[in-house]
Protein backbone atom coordinates (compact mmCIF):
# COMPACT_ATOMS: atom_id res chain seq x y z
CA UNK A 1 0.00 0.00 0.00
CA UNK A 2 1.60 3.73 -0.82
CA UNK A 3 2.66 5.49 1.85
CA UNK A 4 0.59 8.76 2.56
CA UNK A 5 2.01 12.20 2.30
CA UNK A 6 2.26 13.89 5.63
CA UNK A 7 3.61 17.26 7.25
CA UNK A 8 5.69 17.13 9.77
CA UNK A 9 6.58 19.85 12.17
CA UNK A 10 11.23 20.05 13.22
CA UNK A 11 11.51 20.06 17.06
CA UNK A 12 13.17 20.90 19.51
CA UNK A 13 12.22 24.32 19.70
CA UNK A 14 16.02 26.42 20.28
CA UNK A 15 14.77 27.83 23.33
CA UNK A 16 14.13 25.29 25.90
CA UNK A 17 11.97 22.41 26.67
CA UNK A 18 8.49 23.68 27.62
CA UNK A 19 8.58 25.85 24.04
CA UNK A 20 9.42 22.71 22.55
CA UNK A 21 5.92 21.34 24.68
CA UNK A 22 4.32 24.12 23.55
CA UNK A 23 5.14 24.01 20.02
CA UNK A 24 4.38 20.29 20.26
CA UNK A 25 1.19 20.76 21.42
CA UNK A 26 0.54 23.74 18.45
CA UNK A 27 1.77 21.69 15.66
CA UNK A 28 -0.68 19.13 16.85
CA UNK A 29 -3.91 21.50 17.01
CA UNK A 30 -3.08 23.02 13.36
CA UNK A 31 -2.81 19.72 11.89
CA UNK A 32 0.74 18.65 11.58
CA UNK A 33 0.79 15.20 11.35
CA UNK A 34 3.85 14.51 12.87
CA UNK A 35 6.60 15.76 15.17
CA UNK A 36 9.98 15.35 14.22
CA UNK A 37 13.26 16.01 16.49
CA UNK A 38 16.80 16.34 15.58
CA UNK A 39 19.32 15.68 18.27
CA UNK A 40 22.28 17.99 18.53
CA UNK A 41 22.83 19.78 22.00
CA UNK A 42 21.04 21.54 24.07
CA UNK A 43 17.51 19.94 24.36
CA UNK A 44 18.01 16.04 24.61
CA UNK A 45 15.70 14.48 21.68
CA UNK A 46 14.95 11.12 23.29
CA UNK A 47 14.07 12.81 27.17
CA UNK A 48 11.84 15.66 25.62
CA UNK A 49 10.26 13.28 23.08
CA UNK A 50 8.69 11.69 26.20
CA UNK A 51 7.32 14.60 27.41
CA UNK A 52 5.67 15.62 23.87
CA UNK A 53 4.54 11.99 23.91
CA UNK A 54 2.62 12.96 27.38
CA UNK A 55 1.13 16.02 26.01
CA UNK A 56 0.02 15.00 22.91
CA UNK A 57 -2.40 12.23 21.69
CA UNK A 58 -2.55 12.00 17.69
CA UNK A 59 0.88 12.91 16.13
CA UNK A 60 3.82 10.66 15.24
CA UNK A 61 7.00 11.36 17.14
CA UNK A 62 9.65 10.89 15.34
CA UNK A 63 13.77 11.16 15.81
CA UNK A 64 16.07 12.58 12.42
CA UNK A 65 17.98 11.50 13.79
CA UNK A 66 19.50 9.89 16.66
CA UNK A 67 23.41 9.41 16.14
CA UNK A 68 24.37 5.63 17.26
CA UNK A 69 27.62 6.62 18.31
CA UNK A 70 26.71 8.38 21.05
CA UNK A 71 24.25 5.94 22.47
CA UNK A 72 24.67 2.17 22.92
CA UNK A 73 21.86 -0.12 21.26
CA UNK A 74 20.67 -1.58 24.60
CA UNK A 75 19.93 2.06 25.41
CA UNK A 76 18.13 2.94 22.49
CA UNK A 77 16.41 -0.07 22.47
CA UNK A 78 15.08 0.17 26.02
CA UNK A 79 14.53 3.62 25.11
CA UNK A 80 12.44 3.37 22.23
CA UNK A 81 10.27 0.73 24.44
CA UNK A 82 9.68 2.97 26.84
CA UNK A 83 8.35 5.59 24.45
CA UNK A 84 6.24 3.20 22.18
CA UNK A 85 4.40 2.44 25.83
CA UNK A 86 4.17 6.26 26.03
CA UNK A 87 3.07 7.53 22.97
CA UNK A 88 0.51 4.83 22.68
CA UNK A 89 2.64 3.50 19.07
CA UNK A 90 2.95 6.97 18.43
CA UNK A 91 7.39 6.51 18.30
CA UNK A 92 9.24 6.21 15.69
CA UNK A 93 13.05 5.62 15.99
CA UNK A 94 15.34 7.15 13.13
CA UNK A 95 18.96 6.59 13.72
CA UNK A 96 22.08 7.52 11.58
CA UNK A 97 25.90 8.41 11.62
CA UNK A 98 25.58 12.46 12.73
CA UNK A 99 29.39 13.42 11.58
CA UNK A 100 32.54 13.85 12.34
CA UNK A 101 32.23 17.02 14.02
CA UNK A 102 29.58 16.18 16.75
CA UNK A 103 31.10 12.80 17.31
CA UNK A 104 34.65 13.38 17.57
CA UNK A 105 34.93 16.97 18.56
CA UNK A 106 31.76 17.16 20.87
CA UNK A 107 31.37 13.12 22.08
CA UNK A 108 35.50 12.52 21.90
CA UNK A 109 34.72 9.43 19.93
CA UNK A 110 36.54 7.67 17.03
CA UNK A 111 33.99 8.11 13.67
CA UNK A 112 34.55 5.32 12.13
CA UNK A 113 32.29 2.49 9.72
CA UNK A 114 29.50 4.83 9.70
CA UNK A 115 27.40 2.66 7.08
CA UNK A 116 28.21 -0.51 9.19
CA UNK A 117 27.71 1.16 12.56
CA UNK A 118 23.94 2.26 11.42
CA UNK A 119 23.32 -1.41 9.93
CA UNK A 120 24.36 -2.73 12.69
CA UNK A 121 22.61 -1.03 15.25
CA UNK A 122 19.65 -1.26 13.93
CA UNK A 123 19.50 -5.14 13.27
CA UNK A 124 20.47 -5.68 17.17
CA UNK A 125 18.04 -3.15 18.51
CA UNK A 126 15.27 -4.93 16.51
CA UNK A 127 16.10 -7.97 17.66
CA UNK A 128 16.35 -6.50 21.31
CA UNK A 129 12.61 -4.50 20.26
CA UNK A 130 11.18 -8.68 19.81
CA UNK A 131 12.82 -9.13 23.13
CA UNK A 132 15.18 -12.17 21.89
CA UNK A 133 18.44 -12.71 23.99
CA UNK A 134 21.27 -11.36 21.99
CA UNK A 135 24.02 -12.77 20.65
CA UNK A 136 25.51 -10.71 18.18
CA UNK A 137 29.30 -10.22 17.28
CA UNK A 138 29.35 -7.43 14.21
CA UNK A 139 32.26 -5.61 12.69
CA UNK A 140 31.07 -2.25 14.92
CA UNK A 141 28.93 -3.14 17.74
CA UNK A 142 28.48 -6.35 19.64
CA UNK A 143 26.32 -7.45 22.48
CA UNK A 144 25.48 -11.06 24.39
CA UNK A 145 23.22 -12.12 27.39
CA UNK A 146 20.86 -8.99 27.22
CA UNK A 147 17.08 -9.22 26.72
CA UNK A 148 14.29 -6.84 27.46
CA UNK A 149 10.66 -6.90 27.55
CA UNK A 150 9.25 -7.71 23.99
CA UNK A 151 7.00 -5.85 21.56
CA UNK A 152 4.92 -7.42 18.47
CA UNK A 153 6.86 -7.60 15.54
CA UNK A 154 7.14 -4.46 13.56
CA UNK A 155 5.24 -2.71 16.33
CA UNK A 156 8.12 -0.11 16.67
CA UNK A 157 9.64 0.53 13.33
CA UNK A 158 13.21 1.67 13.11
CA UNK A 159 14.26 3.78 10.14
CA UNK A 160 17.57 4.89 8.68
CA UNK A 161 18.98 8.12 7.16
CA UNK A 162 21.32 7.60 4.43
CA UNK A 163 22.81 9.97 1.91
CA UNK A 164 25.23 8.42 -0.89
CA UNK A 165 24.38 4.98 -2.63
CA UNK A 166 25.37 2.06 -0.15
CA UNK A 167 23.43 3.51 2.41
CA UNK A 168 20.49 4.68 0.62
CA UNK A 169 20.17 0.90 -0.19
CA UNK A 170 21.21 -0.45 3.14
CA UNK A 171 18.72 1.62 4.69
CA UNK A 172 15.83 0.85 2.33
CA UNK A 173 16.68 -2.78 2.69
CA UNK A 174 16.95 -3.84 6.06
CA UNK A 175 14.80 -0.70 7.92
CA UNK A 176 11.63 0.71 7.88
CA UNK A 177 11.98 4.14 6.59
CA UNK A 178 14.65 5.97 5.25
CA UNK A 179 15.62 9.53 6.11
CA UNK A 180 16.88 12.32 3.73
CA UNK A 181 18.36 15.35 3.96
CA UNK A 182 20.46 18.39 2.76
CA UNK A 183 20.37 17.04 -0.88
CA UNK A 184 20.17 19.42 -4.46
CA UNK A 185 16.83 19.06 -5.84
CA UNK A 186 18.42 17.61 -9.19
CA UNK A 187 20.17 14.39 -6.78
CA UNK A 188 17.01 13.09 -5.49
CA UNK A 189 16.05 11.17 -8.61
CA UNK A 190 19.38 9.16 -8.14
CA UNK A 191 18.63 9.01 -4.51
CA UNK A 192 15.78 7.47 -4.97
CA UNK A 193 16.71 5.06 -7.64
CA UNK A 194 19.29 3.32 -4.87
CA UNK A 195 16.35 3.47 -2.48
CA UNK A 196 14.10 1.14 -4.92
CA UNK A 197 17.06 -0.81 -5.28
CA UNK A 198 17.18 -1.60 -1.67
CA UNK A 199 13.73 -2.21 -0.81
CA UNK A 200 13.56 -4.66 -3.85
CA UNK A 201 16.34 -6.49 -2.47
CA UNK A 202 13.94 -6.90 0.79
CA UNK A 203 11.27 -8.20 -1.36
CA UNK A 204 9.68 -4.11 -0.86
CA UNK A 205 8.22 -1.74 -3.63
CA UNK A 206 9.49 1.78 -3.90
CA UNK A 207 6.13 3.38 -3.04
CA UNK A 208 5.74 1.05 0.20
CA UNK A 209 8.98 2.83 1.44
CA UNK A 210 8.38 6.10 3.75
CA UNK A 211 11.20 8.31 2.84
CA UNK A 212 11.72 11.40 5.15
CA UNK A 213 13.58 14.31 4.54
CA UNK A 214 13.65 17.67 6.59
CA UNK A 215 12.98 20.27 4.40
CA UNK A 216 14.96 23.66 5.28
CA UNK A 217 12.12 26.13 4.10
CA UNK A 218 11.97 29.79 4.29
CA UNK A 219 8.55 31.89 3.36
CA UNK A 220 9.72 35.31 2.69
CA UNK A 221 10.19 37.60 0.33
CA UNK A 222 13.77 38.48 0.95
CA UNK A 223 15.40 36.05 -0.75
CA UNK A 224 18.77 37.69 0.02
CA UNK A 225 18.36 37.25 3.64
CA UNK A 226 16.59 34.12 3.38
CA UNK A 227 19.66 32.73 0.71
CA UNK A 228 22.18 33.92 3.19
CA UNK A 229 20.84 32.43 6.44
CA UNK A 230 20.97 28.85 4.40
CA UNK A 231 24.42 29.85 3.32
CA UNK A 232 25.43 30.55 7.26
CA UNK A 233 23.77 27.66 8.68
CA UNK A 234 24.60 24.97 6.31
CA UNK A 235 27.82 25.54 4.33
CA UNK A 236 29.84 24.22 7.61
CA UNK A 237 27.68 21.04 7.55
CA UNK A 238 29.33 20.33 3.76
CA UNK A 239 32.73 21.02 5.22
CA UNK A 240 32.31 17.99 7.34
CA UNK A 241 34.11 14.99 5.09
CA UNK A 242 30.68 13.28 5.32
CA UNK A 243 28.56 15.69 3.70
CA UNK A 244 30.94 16.92 1.86
CA UNK A 245 31.99 13.54 -0.14
CA UNK A 246 28.24 13.61 -0.67
CA UNK A 247 28.01 17.62 -2.07
CA UNK A 248 30.68 16.06 -4.08
CA UNK A 249 28.88 12.57 -5.22
CA UNK A 250 25.43 14.74 -5.95
CA UNK A 251 27.53 16.58 -8.96
CA UNK A 252 29.02 19.20 -6.86
CA UNK A 253 32.56 18.27 -6.42
CA UNK A 254 34.00 21.54 -7.88
CA UNK A 255 31.73 23.12 -4.94
CA UNK A 256 32.56 20.87 -2.13
CA UNK A 257 36.01 21.30 -2.72
CA UNK A 258 36.09 24.81 -2.49
CA UNK A 259 34.13 24.75 0.61
CA UNK A 260 36.59 21.92 1.99
CA UNK A 261 39.40 24.14 0.93
CA UNK A 262 37.59 27.24 2.22
CA UNK A 263 36.84 25.77 5.59
CA UNK A 264 40.55 24.05 6.00
CA UNK A 265 41.68 28.01 5.48
CA UNK A 266 39.17 29.52 8.17
CA UNK A 267 38.13 31.09 5.17
CA UNK A 268 34.08 31.85 6.06
CA UNK A 269 33.88 34.27 2.99
CA UNK A 270 35.19 31.16 0.67
CA UNK A 271 33.32 28.37 2.80
CA UNK A 272 29.97 30.19 2.43
CA UNK A 273 30.35 31.77 -1.35
CA UNK A 274 31.11 28.40 -2.22
CA UNK A 275 27.31 27.64 -2.14
CA UNK A 276 26.06 30.14 -4.97
CA UNK A 277 21.89 31.40 -5.07
CA UNK A 278 20.81 28.50 -7.84
CA UNK A 279 22.65 25.68 -5.13
CA UNK A 280 20.95 27.50 -2.15
CA UNK A 281 17.70 27.15 -4.11
CA UNK A 282 17.88 23.92 -4.93
CA UNK A 283 19.23 22.90 -1.58
CA UNK A 284 16.69 24.50 0.37
CA UNK A 285 12.95 26.31 -0.35
CA UNK A 286 12.68 29.94 -0.23
CA UNK A 287 10.14 31.92 -1.52
CA UNK A 288 6.20 32.86 -0.67
CA UNK A 289 4.14 30.65 0.56
CA UNK A 290 3.06 29.40 -2.55
CA UNK A 291 5.90 28.65 -4.17
CA UNK A 292 7.22 26.90 -1.00
CA UNK A 293 3.70 25.03 -0.73
CA UNK A 294 4.40 23.98 -4.67
CA UNK A 295 8.01 22.94 -3.87
CA UNK A 296 6.86 20.90 -1.36
CA UNK A 297 4.03 19.27 -3.79
CA UNK A 298 6.90 18.79 -6.36
CA UNK A 299 9.11 16.73 -4.00
CA UNK A 300 6.41 14.64 -3.09
CA UNK A 301 5.35 13.83 -6.44
CA UNK A 302 9.37 12.54 -6.67
CA UNK A 303 9.13 9.91 -3.95
CA UNK A 304 9.08 12.02 -0.48
CA UNK A 305 6.73 11.04 2.04
CA UNK A 306 7.05 12.66 4.80
CA UNK A 307 7.87 16.27 4.65
CA UNK A 308 9.69 17.99 8.03
CA UNK A 309 9.24 21.83 7.95
CA UNK A 310 12.61 23.63 9.44
CA UNK A 311 13.11 26.94 9.14
CA UNK A 312 16.51 28.68 10.02
CA UNK A 313 15.51 32.33 9.89
CA UNK A 314 13.58 32.57 13.40
CA UNK A 315 12.20 36.34 11.83
CA UNK A 316 10.35 34.07 9.18
CA UNK A 317 9.31 30.61 11.55
CA UNK A 318 5.83 32.02 12.02
CA UNK A 319 4.83 32.64 8.86
CA UNK A 320 6.84 29.29 7.43
CA UNK A 321 4.96 27.22 10.15
CA UNK A 322 1.14 28.81 9.53
CA UNK A 323 2.24 27.92 5.85
CA UNK A 324 1.93 24.31 6.46
CA UNK A 325 -0.92 23.85 9.03
CA UNK A 326 -4.19 21.63 8.29
CA UNK A 327 -5.84 24.95 7.34
CA UNK A 328 -3.33 26.13 4.83
CA UNK A 329 -1.68 23.19 3.19
CA UNK A 330 -2.89 20.13 1.40
CA UNK A 331 -1.14 17.76 -1.59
Amino acid sequence: MPVPQRTALTLPDPRGVQPTIDMAKWGEAEGYDDLWFADSSGVDALTTAAAVALSTERVRIGTAIIPVFSRTPAVLASTAHVLHQLSNGRFILGLGSSSQTMMENWHGLTFEKPLTRVKETTLLIKQMLAGEKTNFDGQAVKSHGYRQLPLEAGAQPVYMAALRSKMLETAAEFSDGVILNLFPKDALPKMMEHIRIGAERAGKKLEDVEVVCRHQVVVTDDMEKARNSIRAGFAPYYATPVYNAFLAWAGYEDVAKNIAEGWAAKDRAKTTGALDDQLVDDIAILGTKEQCQDRIREYGEMGITTHIISCVSPGDTKNTYDAFTGNNFSF
